[in-house]
């Protein structure tokens, strides 16, 4: 399974973390604290607080996939009139309350839509390509109100999720789940990703969209709240691209004609 490269034998960067006085560890735990530090900062391994966990998942997704920059809380890469908001408009419905944050994001990836959604459907197994997803628990027969219990790897300020099955459709290739426990302090969150063919330079490719609602914490920003779970969500949709399309270049598709 593809993994994030570590950073303890790698040189140090320094980077923004964006919400330099924020009280960052209490977003997962409440029982962590951090400091407040100036607007720019070096960033070592052995640092522990939520702040440091989420730039430095910043900083890896940069350096690893290439990530540059985004707005917290604002869609990330879609573009004004593209397919991107038709498909938001239509599949990614929330409602959301004024205590809570939402966004949505979207990857390119160059690989068949059967391919990458056979990696996304598999509710039972998202270590497949989640980066931060240890291990795996299912109780249920993969039917709506299937529960996972999903264990995270060190690193992160929380260990385990309990996540339950709200959507999934083969058809339309939507998978939809809900938080609903665990040792963090990401309340009421649900999820959609949504899986939709493509061409990208003449072979057949996938646009996937990711979006999320989820409780603002006490102690914390909206922007702060959306902001450390686009950096995990860009995390898993570039690991998604990298494996599918490995595993698309071992397949050789052969180019398509575009009529």
């Amino acid at each position: 399974m593809t993994k994030l490269p570590s950073l303890k034998s790698s040189p140090t960067f320094q980077i923004n973390t964006h919400y330099p006085n924020s009280d960052f560890c209490s977003l997962l735990r409440p029982n962590w604290r951090t400091t407040s530090s100036p607007p720019s900062r070096w960033f070592s391994d052995d640092s522990s607080s939520y702040h440091s966990v989420a730039a430095r998942l910043d900083l890896t997704a940069r350096w690893r996939w290439g990530w540059f920059s985004w707005s917290s809380g604002l869609n990330y890469g879609i573009r004004a009139g593209g397919p991107e908001e038709d498909f938001i408009r239509r599949y990614h419905k929330h409602d959301v309350r004024e205590d809570q944050c939402t966004s949505s994001l979207v990857k390119h990836i160059k690989a068949p839509l059967p391919l990458v959604w056979s990696l996304v459907m598999k509710f039972d197994e998202p270590q497949i390509y989640k980066p931060f997803v240890s291990r795996c628990v299912v109780n249920g027969d993969m039917q709506i109100g299937t529960v996972r219990e999903v264990n995270v790897k060190s690193g992160l300020p929380a260990t385990v999720s309990k996540e339950r099955l709200e959507l999934l459709d083969d058809e339309e290739h939507i998978l939809s789940m809900r938080i609903v426990g665990g040792d963090h302090r990401l309340k009421n969150y649900s999820s959609i990703i949504t899986v939709h063919p493509e061409i990208i330079d003449g072979r057949p490719g996938i646009l996937v969209i990711e979006s999320f609602v989820v409780d603002v914490p006490e102690g914390n920003t909206k922007d702060e709240t959306c902001y450390f779970v686009e950096v995990l969500i860009k995390c898993n949709l570039a690991s998604l691209a990298d494996i599918s399309e490995d595993l698309a270049m071992q397949d050789q598709t052969e180019p398509i004609d575009i009529v």
